[in-house]
Formats: C-alpha cells, sequence, structure tokens
C-alpha cells in the first residue's frame, strides 16, 4: 500500500528577503494570490493526447540520455555520487510568477525504474527531482497529484515567495528519498516557512528540518499535523560538516499514530556524498519548541543528541504526551549535549531538560 501525503497548505515565505525579528511567526496567506491567467500551456497544443492510455514522450526513462546539470553548491559534489546531477523532470532556473495547477491531475515520474538503479548500485549521477525551482520567486503549485517521484517530489531552492496548497503526494514506502517538499538554500538561508494542515505515513519522517543545513534554517511553524504509521514524527537533523544553524523553530498540535520514535533531534544524520567535507564546520541548533503534541503506539518518546562542541540549547518541550507500547529494556528519552526545558511532558523526558524553572528562553513558550 502506498503512503498518502496531503500537504493542505505549505509555503516558503520571503526564503531569501529580509528574515522576521526573533520571535515572530509569518503566515502565506495572500502572499502569492492565484489570479486568472491567460497564458495557458496544455500537451493538447503539441498534439499530446490525454486518454490515460497514448504515450506523449520520448523514451525519457533512458537515463543515458536524460541532461545532467550541476551540481547544488550546498552538496558540491552530488547528493548521492560525486559530480552533476540529473536534471529535473519540471525544472526552472531564475523563472517567476509560474502556476502549476490542475483539477488533481497525476504527474507521474514513474520513479521505479531509478529506484532500481539506487538499489543496485548503477547509477552515474544524482537521481531527479520531479519538480524543481531555483532562483525563482511567486509560485505556485495546488490541486495535483504528484506520483512515484524519482527522488525528492517538490524542491524550491533559492526561491522566494512559493505556495504549495492541496496537494497530494504519493509512492511506495520502500521507495528511497521520496521526500515530499524540501526547500533549501546555501550561504542565504531558508526562513520564514509556514506548514500547516498535513496528513501523511511514512517509514521516514513526517515533519523534518534538516539535514542540509549549511545555508541555515530559521523562523519555521508547522502547525495541525496528523501523522500515521511513521518512522519518527517529527524530526530536526543535522550533522558535523553541514555548518549553519536550525534555530527559532515552532511545531505544535501534532497528532501522531504508530510511530517508532516520536521526536528526533540529532546531530548524526551522515549523508555526506564522500569524505570531501569540513570536519570543523559545526552546526547551531537553538531555540526549538516543540508542544502540543499527543501520540499513541509510539515505541519510543524521544532523542535529542547535540555536539560536545556545539551543544544544542533552547530545546523547549511543553504538553506533550506519546503513549506507546514501549520494546523491552527501551528508555523513553535520551539525551546529551542538550539544554532547555519541559512543562507537562509524558513519558517524563531525560534530565537535561526537567527543570520546571523555565529558563529565559522556554518561559516565553510554555
Amino acid at each position: 500500500m502506498m503512503p498518502f501525503f496531503l500537504f493542505i497548505f505549505i509555503c516558503f515565505a520571503a526564503l531569501l528577503s529580509s528574515p522576521l525579528a526573533a520571535g515572530e511567526l509569518t503566515t502565506c496567506s495572500g502572499i502569492v494570490p492565484m489570479k486568472y491567467r491567460s497564458d495557458k500551456i496544455s500537451i493538447a497544443d503539441f498534439g499530446g493526447v490525454g486518454d490515460g492510455r497514448t504515450l506523449n514522450t520520448r523514451a525519457l526513462l533512458d537515463s543515458s540520455n536524460w541532461p545532467v546539470i550541476e551540481p547544488l553548491p550546498s552538496y558540491g559534489r552530488g547528493r548521492e555520487r560525486p559530480g552533476g546531477r540529473y536534471v529535473s523532470f519540471i525544472h526552472g532556473d531564475g523563472v517567476h510568477d509560474v502556476v502549476i495547477t490542475g483539477e488533481n491531475g497525476t504527474i507521474d515520474g514513474q520513479g521505479d525504474v531509478w529506484w532500481n538503479m539506487w538499489r543496485t548500485r548503477t547509477l552515474m549521477y544524482t537521481r531527479p527531482n520531479l519538480v524543481e525551482f531555483i532562483n525563482s520567486h511567486n509560485i505556485i503549485i495546488s490541486n495535483v497529484m504528484f506520483l512515484n517521484s524519482p527522488f525528492w517530489n517538490i524542491h524550491p531552492v533559492y526561491c522566494s515567495n512559493v505556495v504549495v496548497r492541496y496537494v497530494t503526494i504519493l509512492a511506495p514506502r520502500d521507495s528511497p528519498n521520496t521526500d515530499g517538499i524540501d526547500p533549501g538554500a546555501f550561504s542565504d538561508s531558508s526562513y520564514d516557512i509556514t506548514i500547516r494542515r498535513i496528513s501523511g505515513s511514512s517509514p521516514f519522517a513526517g515533519v523534518a528540518v534538516g539535514s542540509e543545513t549549511s545555508g541555515g534554517v530559521s523562523n519555521v511553524l508547522a502547525e495541525h499535523l496528523s501523522l500515521y504509521d511513521m518512522g519518527v514524527g517529527i524530526n530536526i537533523k543535522t550533522n558535523i560538516g553541514r555548518g549553519g544553524f536550525i534555530k527559532n523553530i515552532t511545531i505544535s498540535d501534532v497528532y501522531m499514530e504508530s510511530s517508532r520514535k516520536g521526536v528526533k533531534i540529532a546531530s548524526d544524520t551522515g549523508d555526506h556524498p564522500d569524505d570531501k567535507f569540513d570536519p570543523n564546520a559545526l552546526p547551531i541548533v537553538k531555540d526549538i519548541t516543540i508542544k502540543n503534541v499527543w501520540g499513541e503506539n509510539v515505541q519510543q518518546a524521544g532523542s535529542i543528541y547535540g555536539l560536545r562542541n556545539s551543544p544544542f540549547t533552547g530545546i523547549c518541550l511543553s504538553n506533550i504526551n506519546l503513549r506507546g507500547t514501549a520494546r523491552p529494556r527501551s528508555v523513553p528519552w535520551t539525551c546529551s549535549y542538550v539544554s532547555g526545558a519541559a512543562l507537562l511532558v509524558s513519558p517524563w523526558p531525560c534530565s537535561e531538560l526537567t527543570s520546571t524553572q523555565q529558563d529565559g528562553v522556554c518561559s516565553n513558550n510554555f
């Protein structure tokens, strides 16, 4: 059975414009208004037939003919393989005022060919995304189903004013790296990101921040999430060699059911394409608020692992109840190199967060 991802409303507001003042959160409403567009492009204008049977393209799945482009500078040598990467199926660089919409029509990436190459280690380059926009702004993606992406589904990178809403994303549970929506930046940080009203299932994470943090990620609000059959419900992740920061993240009003782990904040993600990374590039993780979370059948409540030379600070947990079927000898929470506070958390978290005397950072978030 395929996992079901219903992305009701996600926006990436001004990823490359001035950041908000500390503690402020933004909303997507009206950022990129949907308005009538007289310029429409239809495959029927080029002889295409939309009967669900007619082949309207060349044999695009022949990877030897698939164009290869330069890797993104944030990875430098490719995400999966050193060198370039296959261009995304729908790709735009330096575009603006783009609308991808349809009456719940399907964009099918037919990703099983690519997944098999990944599994058999026969990939020449990093797999293509289904949709990618680079250095672009004013993008709306709505009322479309994305099916079986070779790699990430929607990847707005170095973009501003992007709204994704009323979108369904489907892929088999064992498909590798078929992330739903992955905004990104390098040198300039990704910030002012709002995620609302998502329902989904995945063997990996429900909502994740990182692990690519070289440009930094800040001012993220994720709320009203319903997550089922998850590997990890809430996952904030980075690694030595990434550098950058993750800060001012608020995740609230979450229901999760049947999850291997409820909350994971980690500094050991890995995922370097090779050993050409700077071991002195330490990420900073601070001011993370997770509140109003209810979980059923959660095997382990959570883990928070900072770095010895870069501890995670300002980790604030409140009103969290993660009921589970704990495995034998499992510990509800495990932590190291972390500071913060907790209030009304069950099971009670690790000792580093058990202070009911909230510090200055957490007192404003409880």
